[in-house]
């Protein structure tokens, strides 16, 4: 009896530390493309974060820096990963040009192999007729819950900042265009200022500059209780140091996210610990705002929009592929979707690209100072 004890508490160990007894791995494979470290490190630490999970299932690899010139690479290293017959999906996040090339060598010889895309660099309805699976941000959308968020956070009035090339973009035009109609709607005075273009003659030093003595300007005309937005990512910084020095309300940056802008501005070091920390990283954002006096009047995404996307692919590609959901299925996409994200999402599919599975997506805010962190 005492052999047949020692026996299960034996097996039982061993179980704890190899995690499977008398149950199979997964006969199969997904495939992973990031950008690197320096180009896209949100979604390379979302990537480590899967291959940490699960382990040899995930084959991970990354296209070049210099992505734009190095299209040919990128489209080796995807089909590189089609040449595994083990490999059933690849997920590619950001989705740069070369994607849709790849997929399509890819097709002629595994029709077999599912394409999950985050972020697609290239034409949307090219994506959504080519890949199985695709996300974007929902800018539009964003018009709306931008504007609406920034009432939340006790906005009177609404300023955009913004230059004629971004202005000229079709997309974040329309866009303006949405904040403006939606703070008619909701009763906020839109205002609209025109900032340096960081690619103009002063560069992106003179375009931060410009931000940081323009805030303070725009605050003793309007109040405190004026929202600050810029289309521009290198805006976000000064965006941030400029609404705490003044008092004002920063709602979200362009590209929500909380490694965006505000480590930078609040002085935060990103230690290991913290790398790929989402929860830790908002923590330490969130402590430093209140310490600042801006608690309940800045606000964002409350994880990476490439991290999440990684991370929801390839648990969406693991269900797919196991034959638990459907990619044709919005509710189940959402669900994996939120499950990772950890709040609410809004989505919605591609206009007049109904039949096909790309997928704009929003998400739920943090509230710095408000929010459990």
């Amino acid at each position: 009896m005492k052999r047949v004890v020692v026996c299960l508490l034996v097996l039982t160990f061993l179980c704890g530390v190899v995690g499977v007894v008398g149950t199979a791995a997964p006969a199969y494979k997904i495939g992973l493309v990031t950008g690197t470290v320096s180009q896209g490190e949100d979604e390379y630490r979302a990537a480590e974060k899967m291959k940490g999970k699960y382990g040899d299932m995930i084959k991970h690899v990354t296209y070049p820096d210099n992505f734009m010139q190095e299209q040919e690479t990128t489209i080796a290293q995807i089909t590189g990963l089609a040449a595994d017959k083990d490999v059933k999906a690849i997920v590619v996040n950001q989705a740069v040009p070369g994607t849709v090339a790849a997929i399509r060598q890819v097709r002629d010889i595994r029709p077999d192999i599912i394409f999950l895309l985050g972020v697609p660099h290239e034409d949307p309805p090219l994506v959504a007729v080519t890949a199985d699976l695709a996300f974007e941000t929902d800018q539009e959308a964003r018009g709306v819950t931008i504007v609406n968020l920034a009432k939340e956070l006790g906005a009177k009035k609404f300023l955009h900042y913004s230059f004629p090339r971004h202005m000229s973009m079709d997309l974040l035009a329309k866009r303006r265009d949405i904040m403006k109609a939606e703070c008619d709607k909701i009763g906020l005075e839109f205002v609209f200022v025109t900032a340096p273009d960081p690619m103009g003659e002063s560069g992106i030093p003179g375009a931060q500059q410009f931000i940081l003595e323009d805030v303070p300007r725009q605050v003793d005309k309007h109040g405190k209780d004026i929202a600050l937005f810029s289309t521009n990512c290198g805006m976000q910084e000064p965006l941030i140091i400029s609404a705490l020095d003044t008092g004002a309300i920063f709602p979200e940056q362009c590209c929500p996210s909380p490694t965006h802008g505000y480590p930078a501005a609040l002085g935060l070091e990103i230690t290991e610990e913290l790398k790929g920390n989402i929860p830790g990283i908002l923590k330490a954002i969130n402590t430093a705002i209140v310490e600042k006096g801006g608690a309940g009047r800045f606000a964002t995404w409350p994880i990476p929009t490439n991290y999440l996307l990684v991370e929801a692919c390839v648990e969406i590609a693991r269900d797919t592929i196991e034959g638990k959901m459907s990619l044709d299925d919005m509710d189940a996409v959402n669900a994996r979707l939120e499950a990772a994200a950890g709040v609410s999402m809004g989505i919605r599919k591609l206009e007049g690209h109904e039949e096909d599975n790309f997928y704009l997506i929003t998400s739920a805010s943090v509230i710095f100072g408000k929010d459990e962190f």
